[in-house]
């Protein structure tokens, strides 16, 4: 869980903090996420970066004061090797995930490499993803499932791809990617956050392994991905909802 992307320091501390606390109190181990980088914009006045190394070093600084890991999205084969000094995950975006030099690269640092599922391939199809980090000696990999596209703005999760995956890798649910609504015609995205808590319980019921969640104080400001984040003061409300859900099904 974390901001879409780096914003600033004050505002990384700010939500890794709150966040912590939080899921210290329900005991839920923690990955602190956000982008250095935004190489997927729908213009290109779209906001992207603070600045690559400056928001490197916001992450490091993150898992340094909480003592945390972090994680962060790469986009080409160089940023593999850049982001490394600094996180702990890599984390391979979907639209890219079939990009062999990429994952090759970012097998190759010795990181954990998490990767998502393209909006545009099957649950089975991920095998051979998951095998490029393996077959490049890197057994530390994951899956993130964000859903398939749905027409051309919608995006929907299959939970049946959950088990399938799982026999792959671990499997971590995007709750608030998979509720974009992508493609809009203002060259906004979208989202349905109102069924983020909806979503997320039906992840942990099928077998997810973790969940994905960005998160901000004002979603309305944000300056990427606002319209599907969870406010950051609801946050406490779901994952108590959360806790109780898996608990039961143990």
């Amino acid at each position: 869980a974390g901001p879409c992307i780096i914003e600033g320091e004050d505002m990384a501390l700010r939500i890794a903090e709150k966040v912590i606390e939080l899921t210290n109190k329900y005991n839920i181990p923690y990955i602190f996420k956000g982008s250095f980088k935004k190489a997927n914009r729908s213009r290109v006045d779209s906001f992207t970066t603070i600045g690559e190394e400056k928001s490197l070093e916001i992450l490091k600084k993150v898992g340094e004061t909480f003592n945390i890991p972090t994680t962060t999205d790469i986009h080409e084969n160089e940023h593999a090797a850049l982001a490394a000094q600094y996180v702990d995950v890599l984390q391979i975006p979907a639209f890219l995930v079939r990009q062999t030099d990429l994952l090759v690269a970012a097998a190759e640092t010795g990181k954990c490499v998490t990767l998502k599922k393209g909006q545009f391939l099957s649950p089975e199809s991920m095998k051979f993803a998951v095998q490029k980090i393996t077959d490049s000696n890197n057994q530390k990999v994951a899956i993130i499932e964000r859903g398939n596209s749905f027409g051309y703005t919608d995006l929907i999760v299959d939970y049946r791809g959950i088990p399938t995956m799982r026999e792959y890798a671990p499997v971590i649910l995007d709750v608030t990617h998979s509720l974009q609504q992508p493609n809009q015609s203002s060259g906004v995205t979208g989202g349905r956050p109102d069924l983020i808590e909806t979503i997320a319980k039906a992840g942990i019921v099928v077998g997810a392994d973790g969940l994905f969640i960005e998160t901000h104080p004002t979603p309305e400001t944000a300056l990427s991905d606002g319209a599907n984040m969870l406010r950051l003061d609801l946050l406490e409300d779901l994952l108590q909802k959360l806790t109780r859900v898996r608990e039961s099904i143990l």
